[in-house]
């Protein structure tokens, strides 16, 4: 339902308990509003790198790289990482096959235009889904606040405390992927741009056109650290700054310099690409995964399976998120953005996790896809 209760919740007080039971707290909450989906939306309005391998293998899928199955260490222990990254744990992927950059307004276009698809930003809010997300007794909002629409980052014009996140996105009645703004915004020079105000159920519909899927979180991390083991950044260990990705610069939210060229979304392959070819790994916008998300994830993984190696996870079987106690389920995106800042977050790291409802459309949330083999016969980093 992209994204309306996440500013009801930050509105209205809680009236009900969840019945779930909380481990870990989860992370801060990054540039993502902390309670996601329309749910906590109706709330807040009711109240007011190394080298890269470009070897082409013939009739490897189009616009996609070959990423080499293997064995890494997931998650993250230094300084920037949040509670949900740990413990650091083995895990082996087989290989497969990714799509080079994140899929683009005009891949979206063309997918629609061959189905009609509409996504759930472009549809009304269904108040009987919207309220299962809400405290019990939460009262019907006005009929205009159901009408179709998703988060719009709307940057105050002075500093604000970085706990109100209502304050710097708001429910924009007609916002879609075809009008990322709201009314009166279009994509119209931005065919090349990541497609965004996708919830998770649009971003499946694609890739099924497609005959892809999404990743799993672990296939996501192995393939954004490129080859380097255990670095803090997809391109090393060196901090981040303008020339690296598409991340927010100046102070947060207020005052964005955009050194980097760009204050909203930048065009695919704006920035180097890490050591598998795959552009935007870091920045721009954040990436739907399939998993399910618990904070205490790897710690779960952990107690099955110890010091072993964890082969190909595919996530926890049941969702947890105590930032969003009422739906009833989160799922994983990776990434970050260009929201992303370390006065407020870091998450454009390879480890960081984040996680919304899966009705939940942003701004500055996409998604890219994968494939299954066969493997290239080139070396890996093969693309086309």
């Amino acid at each position: 339902m992209a994204g309306l209760n996440v500013i009801m919740l930050a509105m209205v007080p809680l009236t009900g308990a969840s019945s779930q039971p909380t481990p870990t707290p989860p992370p801060p909450d990054c540039c993502i509003p902390a309670a996601g989906g329309r749910g906590a939306m109706v709330l807040q309005i009711s109240r007011n790198g190394p080298p890269v391998q470009d070897q082409v293998r013939e009739n490897s899928p189009a616009g996609m790289v070959w990423v080499p199955g293997g064995e890494f260490m997931m998650g993250s222990t230094d300084p920037l990482a949040r509670s949900d990254e740990q413990p650091v744990h083995r895990v082996r992927v087989d290989g497969f096959w990714m799509d080079v950059t994140e899929v683009t307004n005009a891949q979206y276009a063309e997918f629609v235009a061959a189905t009609g698809y509409v996504t759930l930003a472009e549809r009304p809010v269904d108040w009987d889904e919207l309220k299962k997300q809400l405290p019990e007794g939460t009262p019907k909002p006005a009929d205009e606040v159901l009408k179709p629409g998703s988060l719009v980052f709307t940057p105050p014009d002075h500093a604000v405390s970085l706990s109100r996140y209502e304050l710097w996105w708001t429910w924009t009645t007609g916002a879609c992927w075809k009008h990322p703004e709201g009314p009166g915004s279009t994509i119209e020079g931005r065919a090349d741009h990541p497609v965004v105000h996708i919830a998770y159920e649009d971003a499946v519909a694609y890739a099924t056109w497609a005959g892809k899927r999404l990743p799993t979180e672990a296939e996501w991390e192995f393939a954004a650290r490129g080859g380097l083991a255990g670095k803090m950044n997809v391109w090393g260990d060196d901090p981040v700054d303008a020339t690296r990705c598409n991340t927010w610069q100046g102070h947060f939210p207020d005052q964005n310099t955009a050194e980097d060229g760009f204050a909203r979304t930048a065009p695919v392959r704006s920035f180097a690409p890490n050591g598998y070819g795959l552009f935007d790994m870091a920045g721009n916008v954040w990436e739907w995964c399939s998993d399910l998300y618990r904070p205490d994830a790897y710690a779960l993984l952990v107690e099955s399976f110890g010091d072993q190696v964890a082969v190909n996870p595919q996530g926890p079987k049941t969702s947890l998120d105590p930032r969003n106690p009422y739906v009833p389920e989160s799922r994983v995106h990776r990434g970050g953005s260009y929201l992303c800042s370390d006065v407020y977050c870091a998450s454009y790291r390879p480890s960081a996790r984040m996680a919304c409802p899966p009705d939940t459309g942003l701004a500055h949330l996409g998604f890219r896809c994968v494939e299954a083999g066969p493997a290239p016969a080139a070396a890996p980093g093969t693309n086309k």
